[in-house]
């Protein structure tokens, strides 16, 4: 087990890790999720030891690893470019840990056939690093990390230099071979979609603390704060008044069973219906299609919601539509 107890880590006047505390356990895959600069780099160089502490505590088992240099704590590191060497090839590059270990050659071998079988690239052994794609470039980093069997994993942005449709593919991928691996990994990304896929546990950071923890569930159902909100994709935020069986949201009302009184609401976009008989109607600002859907930005009083529709929708026309009260979320309460 991983445990991180008040770090601290200053930049000149910027404050990167403010008293961050984290646990990760055994097989379990934590993401550290927050947008550029808000800590969660600072805080896997600090677990992997490259990056000084200004107060704090990281301990594996218990065991302080103040003074532990980073190739002697056993954990692997994969970052986003890779950082494969070109003058060897993929065979070479995967069973460089284990060289390092002081594995005879025949244990080498079998370990290197079983990484690239692992990640889809058996019969590559021979290959030049500059030969490959940049996801079998990822696959190799990959291979290369897990090879030597560390006790932990730690990973920044391990896919963010590859084309979403590829990020995708790959994401399910190292998903499958953490589970069946019994990985135990923390994983850094900006992405949303990248966090919740690949962990059992998501940490958002801001400004250099953690402020939400929790399962991907847990977070979409119930983020918190308007800043998770936002993260989430779900910008449509709203002063509104709880009564006994309905909430009004200024603009037009729903069927929510909140605490009564006041709450600053988040208006999702699974939480907008729209329907030729809705209750409430707004002017359509702009229309895209994505993936079989068009996706629709309705201006209503001065919010702007989101929603899907299969039917286009031309901009500047009046439409109609409910709130689906089970849907909306309460991210600040009086």
């Amino acid at each position: 087990m991983l445990q991180c107890l008040r770090l601290s880590v200053q930049f000149a006047e910027t404050l990167a890790l403010d008293t961050v505390n984290l646990t990760v356990h055994d097989g379990e895959v934590v993401a550290v999720m927050g947008p550029s600069g808000c800590g969660k780099t600072t805080l896997l160089r600090a677990v992997a030891g490259l990056q000084r502490l200004d107060e704090g505590t990281i301990a594996w088992d218990g065991r302080n690893l103040r003074g532990t240099p980073p190739h002697a704590r056993g954990f692997g590191l994969m970052f986003q470019d890779y950082a494969l060497f070109p003058h060897l090839d993929v065979s070479g590059n995967v069973e460089f840990g284990l060289r390092m270990q002081g594995l005879p050659d025949g244990e080498r071998s079998t370990r290197v056939d079983r990484m690239l079988r692992l990640v889809g690239l058996d019969g590559y052994a021979d290959r030049a690093i500059h030969e490959l794609s940049g996801g079998e470039q990822q696959r190799v980093a990959l291979a290369r990390t897990l090879a030597p069997a560390p006790r932990l994993v730690l990973l920044d942005e391990p896919i963010g230099a590859l084309d979403r449709t590829l990020r995708e593919h790959l994401i399910d991928e190292m998903r499958a071979i953490f589970t069946r691996l019994g990985v135990t990994a923390l994983y850094v990304t900006h992405d949303r979609d990248e966090a919740f896929a690949v962990a059992d546990t998501v940490a958002v950071m801001d400004r250099g603390r953690i402020i939400r923890r929790g399962t991907p569930q847990e977070i979409w159902n119930d983020p918190q704060s308007g800043f998770v909100a936002r993260l989430l994709g779900f910008d449509a935020h709203v002063d509104a008044k709880a009564h006994d069986s309905w909430v009004d949201l200024g603009w037009g009302r729903a069927a929510c069973r909140l605490s009564p009184g006041r709450h600053r609401i988040a208006v999702p976009p699974h939480a907008v219906e729209i329907a030729d008989d809705g209750a409430i109607e707004g002017t359509v600002r702009s229309v895209t299609y994505r993936a079989g859907m068009y996706d629709v930005e309705i201006q209503v009083a001065d919010t702007l919601l989101q929603a899907s529709s299969r039917e286009r929708c031309a901009p500047g026309s009046q439409i109609r539509f409910d709130i689906i009260g089970s849907a909306l979320l309460v991210i600040d309460a009086d």
